[in-house]
């Protein structure tokens, strides 16, 4: 997909001042997971991985079974936790060498039958703990039987115990995140006797790292920090933006007042004007609530609404003003603010708009 003039630029030099960043937050003795989950946060986890294996990281993580095996058939050889494995790929996850999360009994003993007949001995495996995200894991009073269940099972090591913070961004529920820390340090401080030996512990995720230094433990997950967001303005000024959307125009054309644009005729000249063809649209991941000037785009420096409705392969924008021609480049962000302009516009997050970019945009490293 060479000849696809839209591209989804990876900057790695971006990518290694986001890791010193928080490598410099963190003990020398933390482990770092970098979360590379869904395509890398829409980049490209193929390119991202090449370049975490160079940097220093301990670990990686993926949601799902599919996205570790990729890395593996790629050479990847990082120690990769599959954070929501379902037990039909638990043998996959074997055969790859891949590291699931056991979020249950039935996960915990399906998982560990399957050691058994394999023959396996000490195979690595995380324990997940629901300490109030209320979402995977084992709650408190399951904690009783998990730690009977863990003395039986010496086909299995514990490489970890954690858990997730659900709002270590929001300082108004920070009795909440301390809350969750407690029960945490509480909950593992208990199934660690059930052990010959201590399991890392990780609960921070990139705010958590930010706003709870205290809650490093042994590992910390960097998710969205390393792509290029704090959790507010400052942190993410330190930062800088991983991922670079451009593309060109095709056609411009030349429309009388009167004339209309795109489907449903959503939008009106109000005057002689001068637009743009853009060669994406919807399927490729602009949302098209940004159409009808809501969004904008930035040809040779200069801001460009768009205009009409987002089709799903082109998009048009008003190039009244701008000096330009056919073929030249047109940025729809390069930076933090156009993606959270984009976010706040569709009142969404920073997340959804990079992972929703379409895998027919090409990626280039750059």
């Amino acid at each position: 997909m060479s000849n696809n003039p839209t591209v989804l630029e990876i900057d790695t030099s971006a990518i290694k001042h986001n890791l010193l960043y928080f490598k410099s937050k963190i003990h020398e003795t933390t482990k770092l997971l970098v979360v590379i989950k869904a395509f890398a946060y829409g980049s490209d986890a193929l390119a991202i991985a090449n370049i975490l294996e160079k940097q220093n990281v301990d670990y990686l993580a993926v949601a799902y079974t599919d996205e570790g095996v990729a890395l593996r058939k790629a050479n990847i050889t990082l120690p990769i936790l599959i954070l929501h494995p379902q037990v039909d790929n638990f043998e996959t996850i074997v055969d790859y060498n891949l590291e699931p999360n056991l979020y249950n009994f039935k996960t915990l003993n399906y998982f560990n039958e399957i050691a058994s007949v394999k023959k396996l001995k000490e195979y690595p495996v995380h324990i997940k703990i629901n300490t109030g995200m209320n979402r995977l894991g084992f709650k408190e009073n399951d904690i009783p039987q998990l730690k009977s269940e863990l003395k039986k099972m010496d086909n299995l090591k514990i490489v970890s115990f954690y858990s997730h913070l659900a709002a270590s961004e929001d300082f108004s529920e920070k009795n909440f995140t301390k809350h969750q820390i407690d029960s945490f340090v509480r909950i593992t401080d208990s199934l660690n006797e059930s052990l010959s030996y201590i399991p890392l512990k990780h609960i921070s995720n990139t705010s958590g790292i930010i706003n709870y230094p205290e809650a490093q433990f042994d590992m910390v997950r960097l998710g969205i920090g390393f792509y290029g967001f704090g959790n507010d303005k400052l942190e993410t000024s330190k930062l800088k933006n991983v991922c670079n959307l451009k593309t060109k125009i095709s056609q411009i054309q030349f429309i009388k007042k009167g004339e209309t644009v795109s489907y449903n005729r959503k939008y009106i000249a109000n005057s002689d004007s001068k637009i743009g063809i853009l060669p994406l649209g919807y399927a490729d991941g602009l949302n098209r609530n940004l159409g009808n000037k809501v969004g904008s785009v930035y040809v040779n420096s200069e801001k460009a609404h768009i205009i009409g409705t987002i089709c799903m392969d082109i998009t048009i924008i008003d190039l009244n003003g701008i000096d330009c021609k056919e073929g030249d480049e047109v940025i729809i962000f390069n930076h933090q603010d156009h993606i959270l302009e984009m976010a706040n516009k569709t009142t969404t997050i920073s997340y959804e708009i990079l992972t929703s970019i379409s895998q027919r945009v090409r990626r280039k490293r750059v």
